[in-house]
């Protein structure tokens, strides 16, 4: 039996704020210094105009920022504040 305590809940949000974080880092520097790169490798699988990709990709990070704050860092501050 696992008991869920808060201390516990905390560590785990707390790496899935850390992780999360860093994805979306990983994702958005991407998307700035090396746009060609994923423009390229992408439209083999889905042919798109470059506008149409660029709107895409980037409301896709705006929804990764949104779900982020929301589901992970969101609990994860509530959890230090009342712990």
């Amino acid at each position: 039996v696992v008991v869920m305590d808060i201390a516990t809940l905390t560590r785990f949000f707390m790496w899935c704020t850390i992780l999360n974080l860093g994805l979306m880092i990983y994702w958005t520097l991407f998307c700035v210094f090396a746009p060609d790169l994923i423009y390229r490798m992408q439209s083999k699988f889905f042919p798109l105009p470059r506008e149409t990709f660029n709107v895409i990709i980037y409301s896709f990070l705006g929804l990764f920022k949104i779900v982020f704050v929301v589901f992970s860092l969101v609990p994860y501050l509530a959890l230090l504040i009342i712990g």
